[in-house]
């Protein structure tokens, strides 16, 4: 997920719990902004996105590293490349 602080967090599925009732979960931690975009995708391929020109970026599951956390931290900015519109494509 990216934050509208250009923020790019990424943490399992799994600890995002299922709630049938309640006032939610934070995904991630931030001060006054909203989340921009989120995205589902499997690790093992890599995250994928296009920019506002259309072209397709990539990074493999290793070069990921520096994103990855667990879920109500704050992130960092995204890698290069990566659209200032904040959205995955």
């Amino acid at each position: 997920m990216i934050g509208e602080n250009r923020k790019l967090l990424i943490f399992p599925l799994v600890q995002l719990p299922e709630m049938a009732r309640g006032k939610g979960v934070r995904l991630q931690r931030y001060r006054s902004v909203g989340i921009s975009d989120a995205k589902v995708f499997y690790l093992r391929e890599g995250l994928i996105w296009k920019d506002s020109a259309g072209r397709t970026f990539s990074l493999a599951a290793r070069d990921l590293r520096d994103w990855i956390g667990n879920r109500a931290e704050a992130g960092r900015l995204p890698p290069k490349g990566f659209p200032k519109n904040n959205r995955f494509g």
